[in-house]
């Protein structure tokens, strides 16, 4: 029989299908009158036994062949070889365009990648999604539910199957979340968080707050085929918005500061006498330091005493002190409450006397005091237990109800999470000074452009660490830069902000960028940083993600500083002849305001001048403003005989006595003495624009080098010299300029007119260059270019000779 014609793979791909197996043809009543081999490796079915039998028979597939639509999708349910029953998609269509009459062609539908990310999703909706999940069909009955579902309603499949959402869950707002079920079949139109109340067969006794939203689901055509409820148990969050509600008093009084101790005092204050007499606040030990207890209840835990308080005047009613440890007995109704994780209520003493007499003297003082009625609650935050709270009636008649015990537990509760906030805090704190510390250089480099020294001193406890950074970073040519900067705000993540700033400068002053341009680049990071926090987790309003920073480069062959900052307060220099003064140097905008130029500004300093970097912190204060702090840190940097380190202290020590216990900022200072390399420490040549001309510069260079005894370095220096001037003399412009330069290590720099960079290349086998860079490289410690107003610079260094005279180590 002759096939009847298939779309071309192109046309199945316009459509959007699978690329598709043809199976078998079927007249217009449906039965077989061709079978591919494909069809026989599916079902098991030869041609021979297919041939002339419904195809409803062999694939499962029922439709109208004789007046169908042009083309038909769907599935087929078949049995393979091994009898397994198996799903497939099929798609048909007309084989002869217009003609009703004509054969149709079943196309089975291949699977891909996509079909199998599709199954392992719907698996994880169904198994493994946190969100509960019910599926209806347009009328609203029940077809599935996922296992979150099914453990929050506490409904099997079976029982909800044709059934609405009345056979699971109860209430006012029911009938309501229904109706808005219908119009989102009618409208298809989702319905999106909205609160629903009730109670589920599961927990009949409960009201329980739900957030529900509900979505059209549509098959491969776009027809509606039935509704997606998805749900999310919020009692917990619409109980705490009540409970804040009713006990405005407790969130405005309780944990008004980050102190674990004030916060358990402002809990018995508030509790005494409008609820008891006597209330205590015991916690775990681990609390005050600020670690995190174990998870769960608390057996054999060390209880200190924190606050208490009494309506009789001095508490003496107390069996311990303020910060003192309080022993309890294993049957004490705090043991128990501390190892089940409960509350517990005694309303009379009878109650209560089977674990108050087994204290002698808690015993006394109950009937001394006449105690009649307790309730002990126990300190849970975030599924730790942190300590207990005991309640106790003398002079207040009534005894406790239940209606006590919950008033109590919210009062509990509340403090339970200032103080593990106030735990929290204590841990970050300390995390992030850590941290910082990690990130500030512990140790200044060896170089020789600068002696210098620094201070650091964090922020108040109360306000904890902030983003103020230092750092002294060896550049090219002996030069040296001097960073100080300070990021806005406090805590982890302005540590972590100062740390990529920091990185940032470090790896930008190794591209040996002039101070403006290294300041516009890192305004441009800090505009990204910005940029990604606003659309993270956690938003950041633009400005907020601020830093001020001050760059400046030294020079000790000529002796030249050039200076730019970004917002941050000028830098003062004290001259050989003991005067102080600030820089007139153009402050510039914060960075992260972006659109505004920095501006660089360069001095001479002569040997011996003092630099001083600092932050804000150093000369701002509660008691004055920062032209006072400027003023200060003038007089006491003036004279500037004392070495750095001696003169750090004495500024700490006269700009910030003892550092008060107040809110306050970092404090960062960084003093620098500058150094002036000897001339007979610098060589240089003037190299004429000729080839010729390289064999003489390479004779005086190694010249030098005898005079400076250092003839162990002559052969790699004379190479180096031969191919770094031999490429500025090709490929450079004049003027041409030769230097070298004996600090800790032979620096060897070319200077040429020409601004392109060289690059090293992999030459090839009979590449008569471009070998000449990997040599340096290779006989170097470290190679590199930077930019000049003139053009570039080409610079190596290499390791001094030892004491023998043989090449330094490489």
């Amino acid at each position: 029989m002759k096939e009847p014609h298939v779309a071309p793979p192109g046309e199945a791909d316009r459509r959007g299908a699978s690329p598709v197996t043809p199976l078998a043809v079927a007249d217009a009543r449906g039965y077989v009158v061709a079978w591919s081999a494909a069809a026989a490796l599916l079902t098991g079915c030869d041609a021979t036994g297919a041939v002339g039998r419904p195809a409803a028979d062999l694939l499962g597939v029922r439709a109208d062949w004789s007046a169908g639509p042009e083309e038909w999708h769907g599935s087929a349910e078949v049995r393979d070889r091994d009898g397994r029953r198996l799903r497939v998609p099929v798609m048909a269509c007309r084989c002869t365009g217009g003609d009703r009459s004509g054969p149709l062609w079943l196309l089975f539908r291949e699977r891909d990648e996509r079909g199998a990310t599709e199954r392992a999703l719907a698996d994880w909706v169904l198994s493994g999604c946190p969100v509960a999940v019910t599926v209806y069909d347009t009328g609203l009955r029940f077809v599935r539910q996922n296992e979150t579902m099914r453990r929050m309603t506490g409904v099997p499949d079976e029982e909800r199957i044709g059934r609405g959402l009345s056979a699971v869950l109860s209430g006012d707002d029911v009938p309501e979340w229904e109706a808005r079920m219908r119009r989102v079949l009618e409208t298809g139109r989702a319905e999106e968080g909205v609160p629903v109340r009730g109670r589920t067969k599961g927990d009949p006794e409960h009201d329980r707050c739900f957030t529900a939203s509900a979505s059209p689901l549509r098959d491969g055509s776009g027809r509606l085929v039935g509704l997606c409820n998805t749900v999310i148990d919020a009692t917990e969050q619409y109980s705490a918005r009540e409970r804040l509600a009713l006990l405005n008093e407790a969130s405005t009084r309780i944990g008004s500061t980050l102190d674990v101790r004030r916060t358990g005092q402002e809990l018995a204050d508030l509790a005494v006498p409008r609820l008891a007499d006597f209330v205590s606040v015991d916690l775990v030990e681990a609390l005050l330091s600020g670690e995190v207890p174990p998870p769960g209840p608390v057996t054999g835990a060390v209880l200190r005493r924190v606050a208490h308080r009494s309506v009789r005047t001095g508490e003496p009613e107390a069996v311990v002190r303020v910060g003192d440890v309080d022993t309890c007995t294993v049957n004490s109704a705090q043991a128990r409450c501390l190892a089940t994780g409960r509350s517990e209520l005694y309303r009379t003493m009878s109650e209560a006397r089977s674990w108050v007499a087994e204290d002698p003297m808690r015993l006394a003082k109950a009937e001394e005091y006449g105690f009649h009625s307790w309730i002990v609650v126990p300190v849970n935050a975030r599924g730790t237990t942190l300590g207990v709270v005991v309640f106790i009636r003398s002079r207040h008649p009534e005894p406790f109800e239940r209606e006590d015990l919950s008033l109590a537990e919210e009062l509990v509760a509340r403090a339970a999470v200032c103080l593990d906030n106030a735990r929290r805090f204590t841990r970050e704190h300390t995390a992030a000074l850590t941290l910082q510390r990690t990130l500030l250089p512990q140790r200044l480099p060896d170089q020789s452009a600068v002696q210098a020294a620094f201070r650091y001193l964090p922020g108040a406890p109360a306000l904890g660490v902030g983003g103020d950074w230092f750092d002294v970073i060896p550049l090219s040519g002996a030069r040296v830069a001097l960073v100080v900067g300070d990021v806005v705000g406090h805590g982890l993540q302005a540590s972590a902000t100062m740390g990529r700033l920091r990185s940032a400068v470090r790896t930008l002053a190794d591209v040996d960028l002039a101070p403006d341009e290294l300041l516009t680049r890192l305004d441009d990071l800090v505009i990204r940083l910005t940029f990604e926090s606003e659309t993270g987790a956690e938003a950041i309003a633009p400005g907020d993600l601020g830093a001020t920073c001050l760059y400046a480069v030294y020079d000790p062959v000529t002796g030249l500083c050039c200076l730019a900052r970004a917002g941050h307060p000028p830098p003062a220099v004290v001259r050989p002849d003991g005067t102080a003064a600030f820089l007139e140097l153009p402050p510039g905008p914060p960075l992260g305001l972006g659109g505004l130029p920095f501006e660089s500004l360069e001095v001479e300093l002569p040997e011996g001048s003092l630099l001083a970097l600092y932050t804000d912190g150093l000369i701002q204060s509660r008691e004055h403003d920062m032209g006072v702090g400027l003023k200060r840190l003038l007089h006491e940097l003036a004279g500037g005989e004392a070495s750095p380190d001696a003169l750090s202290d004495r500024v700490i020590e006269a700009l910030l006595p003892g550092r008060p216990d107040q809110p306050a900022d970092d404090a960062a200072l960084l003093l620098a003495r500058v150094r002036r390399l000897d001339s007979d420490q610098v060589a240089t040549w003037d190299v004429p624009a000729d080839p010729e001309a390289v064999s003489g510069i390479r004779a005086q260079a190694v010249s030098r080098l005898r005079q400076w005894g250092l003839e162990g370095a002559s052969f790699v220096t004379e190479l180096v010299v031969s191919e770094l001037v031999t490429n500025a003399v090709r490929y450079g412009d004049a003027p041409i300029r030769l230097r070298l330069v004996r600090d800790r290590t032979l620096i060897c720099e070319v200077f040429d007119g020409c601004g392109t960079a060289p690059h090293m290349r992999r030459a090839r086998v009979f590449d008569e260059g471009g070998r000449g860079l990997l040599l340096v490289a290779q006989l170097t410690q470290r190679w590199g270019t930077r930019q000049t107003p003139g053009g570039k610079v080409i610079w190596c260094e290499q390791a001094l000779p030892g004491p023998s005279g043989e090449p330094g180590r490489i």
